[in-house]
């Protein structure tokens, strides 16, 4: 049996009426799995909706999350009421829901492999509550007990409940969908910075506050990789430039994207948005339309160039800090994968942290082909 794809999205703004259409969408399609992302201003009505939409379809299975956006094939619902859908009908044993995960203990009972039908757990697309501290952690524990040791996903957003669906409306932890090596999957990550004047060593710091770069104080490098104009204005500085912290072992020169959280003009340091050490090494960069827009183009023609049929499924979880504010209005974002791919079923949402791999990323995109 070949995997079967739906899709479905309303921006009713009331919950009962979203559901009837999505539901009336998928009229006729037949699906054990799917995947739900709800508008923030749902969350309240989430088990509601959820047990509505497990009625109307009779897809047992579910699994997402809420987000300050959702996405659909070429659409995208910022800050306003939405429901999108990817029901999905996979082989028998192929897929598994991941039970909450909030705690190393909750893994005790998985030995070393999590396993679907007695055969091992190939991949992964879960969704995480970013009020977890072990968030990180997690995604590493659970990472490694798949064949692959890669994961997608995203962190909830939302002004109220951070709510995932795992089977039933859950919270605080780790969740999603483990999926067997009989489901073809590839996927893209996409920074949208444009790196400046190389690496740099990071040679005193406490925490996440630079001392010292390259055995220079660290506001001195700053300026002097951002130039002259940028700064005499360190405010505007500190919202144009980021620090890029290089993922040890990567062989695609991958970073993880980290904001400048504080400037100290009189001490002449930086505090950034993660935990550093002496040792490692960090770059900046500047994140605008124009990086944005050519890197996910680099990353739309890479996975077009690994596809050798149009994808039957998709999922995309992106930043909030992308969207409009980068890519410009009328869903420029999603448009742009429409483009490169076609109009195939895709679903997602707008995080508060992407993840790829076992690594939780910030101002990225992360898309997921089903093949």
């Amino acid at each position: 049996m070949s995997p079967r794809f739906a899709q479905a999205h309303s921006e009713a703004a009331d919950w009962q009426d979203a559901v009837a259409e999505c539901a009336q969408t998928l009229r006729g399609f037949s699906g054990n799995l799917g995947f739900l992302y709800a508008s923030d201003l749902f969350a309240p009505s989430l088990p509601a909706i959820l047990a509505a939409l497990r009625s109307a379809t009779g897809i047992r299975d579910w699994s997402g999350t809420v987000g300050l956006g959702v996405c659909a094939t070429g659409r995208e619902y910022l800050d306003r009421p939405a429901l999108v859908v990817l029901a999905a009908d996979l082989p028998h044993a192929s897929y598994a829901l991941l039970p909450v995960i909030r705690q190393e203990e909750d893994l005790r009972g998985y030995a070393d492999r999590f396993e679907i039908a007695g055969q091992p757990a190939a991949f992964g697309v879960v969704h995480g509550d970013p009020r977890n501290a072990l968030m990180g952690e997690l995604l590493d524990l659970v990472a490694q007990r798949t064949l692959t040791g890669f994961l997608t996903g995203g962190l909830s957003s939302s002004r109220s409940q951070t709510s995932q669906i795992s089977g039933d409306v859950c919270e605080g932890g780790l969740s999603g969908v483990l999926f067997s090596q009989e489901i073809g999957v590839i996927t893209g990550l996409t920074q949208g910075v444009s790196p400046l004047a190389g690496k740099h060593l990071i040679t005193d710091c406490q925490d996440n506050i630079l001392i010292a770069l390259d055995h220079r104080p660290a506001l001195d490098v700053f300026e002097e990789v951002i130039g002259e104009v940028l700064a005499r204005d360190l405010r505007r500085a500190a919202g144009e430039i980021f620090v890029g912290l290089p993922v040890a072992g990567s062989d695609t020169a991958d970073y993880k994207v980290r904001p400048v959280v504080a400037i100290d003009p009189k001490n002449r340091l930086l505090a950034i948005g993660e935990s550093v050490r002496p040792g490692d090494t960090l770059l900046f960069g500047r994140r605008d339309s124009r990086a944005a827009v050519t890197d996910m183009r680099h990353m739309l023609e890479g996975l077009k160039s690994r596809l050798a049929r149009p994808p039957k499924g998709g999922l995309y979880f992106s930043c909030l800090g992308r969207g409009e504010s980068l890519f410009g209005p009328d869903s420029a974002e999603l448009r742009m994968i429409s483009a490169a791919l076609g109009d195939f079923p895709l679903a997602g949402f707008y995080a508060n942290g992407e993840i790829s791999h076992n690594r939780l990323y910030g101002y990225t995109g992360v898309l997921t082909l089903f093949i």
